[in-house]
C-alpha cells in the first residue's frame, strides 16, 4: 500500500457501507487494546504505554511500507504534524483516564468526542449539521450514558483527563477530513506514531522499563499490532465519512466494552445494556440512512 493515496483510489466501494464497516472493525480492535492497556501491570505508566504504542507502530509501518521511498513524503506536512500531536495528546489523556477510572466511566466521558467533532467541523469548515444529524449525536450520548448507568465515579483528575481526551479526539478526527483527500491511512498514522514517540520519549528515557515476563511481551506486542490495525482501519474509514460521522460509528466501541465486561469481568446483564446498545446502534443506522438518502 502506498503511503500517499487520494480519495479516488477508494471510489469503487459504496461509502454508505464502507465507512460504517471500517469504523466498526476499528472500534472492535480499539476495545481489545483498551482492555489490554487496563490490564497492564501498574509499573507501566501512561508514558511507557504511549511510547510502546507509538514507537512500536512506527517500526511496524516503516518496516512494511517505507522501504522503497521516503516514508514521510506526504501532502500538507504541517497539518500531518499537528494531527499527530493532537492524536498523541488524546491517547495520553484517555489512557490516563483508563488507568485511574473504571473502564465504563472513562468510556462514558470520552465518548463525548462526537459532539466535539461536530463543534470543530462547524468552527474549522463551517460545516452545517442538520437537526436530524444533531439528533443522532444526542441519541448516541444518551445511549452511552444509559449503557453505563450514568456511573461517573472516580476522582476528578481522571474525569478531567477523559474530557480532555474527548476534546482532542474530536479535533483529531476533524483534521483528518483535510488530510484524507491526498494522504493514505498509512502516512496519517505514521505521523501520529512519530509525533507520539517524540512526545513520550523523554519520560520513557527517565524511567526506562523492560518487560520481565512472557505475558508482558505478549501484551505489548498485542498493543502495537492491534493499534496499528485499528488505526489504519479508522483512517481508511474517514475516506467515506465526515469526522463527526466517523466518531458516531466509532461509538460502537462502548457496546463492545460492555460485552467484554459481561463476558470476561463478570458484569451483570441488565436492561440498561440492551437499551443503551439499541440507542447507540439506532443513532448509527439513522445517520447512515440520512447519509445514503442525501446522495439520491
Amino acid at each position: 500500500m502506498p503511503l500517499i493515496a487520494g480519495q479516488n483510489r477508494y471510489s469503487q466501494l459504496n461509502p454508505a457501507k464502507a465507512g460504517p464497516l471500517f469504523m466498526l472493525l476499528a472500534a472492535l480492535l480499539f476495545t481489545i487494546m483498551s482492555v489490554i492497556v487496563k490490564l497492564m501491570p501498574s509499573q507501566y505508566s501512561v508514558w511507557h504505554l504511549g511510547f510502546i504504542r507509538c514507537f512500536g507502530g512506527m517500526v511496524v509501518l516503516l518496516s512494511f511500507f517505507g522501504r522503497k521511498s521516503n516514508p514521510y513524503r506526504g501532502n500538507n506536512i504541517p497539518l500531518l504534524i499537528i494531527r499527530g500531536c493532537t492524536g498523541s495528546i488524546a491517547f495520553v489523556t484517555i489512557v490516563t483516564a483508563l488507568r485511574i477510572l473504571p473502564i465504563s466511566t472513562a468510556s462514558v466521558i470520552f465518548y463525548s468526542f462526537p459532539g466535539f467533532a461536530a463543534m470543530f467541523a462547524f468552527i474549522i469548515y463551517r460545516e452545517r449539521i442538520s437537526i436530524r444529524q444533531m439528533g443522532c449525536i444526542a441519541l448516541l450520548l444518551v445511549g452511552v450514558a444509559v449503557l453505563f448507568d450514568f456511573r461517573l465515579t472516580g476522582n476528578l483528575f481522571g474525569q478531567i483527563m477523559a474530557v480532555v481526551g474527548g476534546f482532542f479526539a474530536g479535533l483529531t478526527v476533524t483534521l483528518i477530513r483535510s488530510l484524507r483527500e491526498k494522504n493514505g491511512p498509512v502516512i496519517i498514522y505514521l505521523y501520529f506514531c512519530t509525533m507520539g514517540t517524540l512526545i513520550t520519549l523523554p519520560k520513557f528515557i527517565l524511567e526506562p522499563i523492560v518487560p520481565s515476563t512472557g505475558l508482558e511481551w505478549i501484551m505489548i506486542t498485542g498493543i502495537i499490532l492491534i493499534s496499528v490495525s485499528a488505526q489504519l482501519l479508522m483512517n481508511q474509514g474517514f475516506f467515506y465519512c465526515k469526522g463527526w460521522e466517523g466518531a458516531v460509528y466509532m461509538s460502537s466501541e462502548t457496546i463492545f466494552t460492555a460485552i467484554v465486561g459481561i463476558l470476561l469481568l463478570n458484569d451483570p446483564i441488565s436492561i440498561r445494556f440492551f437499551i443503551g446498545a439499541i440507542l447507540i446502534l439506532c443513532s448509527g443506522f439513522i445517520l447512515n440512512w440520512l447519509k445514503a438518502n442525501e446522495k439520491k
